[in-house]
């Protein structure tokens, strides 16, 4: 998958609202598709926190072995037999399962790299967001973009209760679920009037989701 038509920020960008679900005392952090590491390195402000990433940019990878603690870079399939068992208290995901032909694989993977407490976080896509939803179902169409929903780059698509179900299907336990990055368009609401307010889910952009192995 070719990244070099991604903008600047799609590396750098700092996910400051995935922040609070980390929970209090973990000391040990992977973040999955850690970019230039901004995220890591917020994490690791005023704290003892050990951040560890991977990333598939060679070139953004560089720039996060200089921040972060460990960095691997390549596809994430690839490091799980070298990233260590039973030893990280969180496994961020930000925006990184839905560009995965099989992210059901590698959640059951990394349950053996968390600790018993441990909790996978991570924030997905919403293919019911208003945007979408209004182009599926008025425009009747299929458009890829540069990045969002529909970004060239994702494998996978999900809505919110899909997500849930993958996490139940690969054996985690589900501590919170909710919509994040809630839109401020009027859109929505119409759409909701149209439906009788069972469409609430398409105000949100995206998911984020910590969950447990069971």
């Amino acid at each position: 998958m070719n990244y070099n038509n991604k903008p600047d920020y799609y590396f750098s960008k700092v996910r400051f609202e995935m922040l609070k679900y980390v929970p209090e005392g973990s000391l040990k952090i992977l973040d999955v598709g850690c970019g230039n590491g901004s995220f890591g390195m917020m994490l690791k402000i005023g704290s003892r926190k050990e951040v560890w990433g991977i990333e598939l940019v060679p070139e953004v990878g560089k720039e996060a072995q200089k921040v972060l603690d460990h960095v691997f870079i390549g596809k994430c399939e690839d490091f799980i037999d070298e990233l260590p068992d039973n030893y990280f208290d969180v496994v961020y995901f930000n925006d990184v399962l839905e560009h995965l032909v099989d992210p059901y694989s590698l959640l059951k993977q990394m349950k053996q790299k968390l600790l018993d407490k441990g909790v996978v976080i991570s924030s997905i896509p919403n293919i019911r967001y208003h945007n979408e939803f209004w182009m599926f179902l008025f425009d009747k169409n299929w458009k890829y973009e540069n990045y969002g929903v529909m970004d060239y780059a994702h494998m996978r698509f999900f809505t919110g209760k899909s997500i849930k179900k993958m996490y139940e299907d690969t054996g985690y336990l589900i501590h919170k679920h909710e919509g994040i990055s809630k839109t401020k368009s009027l859109k929505p609401y119409f759409l909701n009037v149209l439906f009788l307010f069972t469409q609430l889910d398409i105000f949100y952009l995206k998911y984020a989701t910590v969950a447990s192995k069971l």
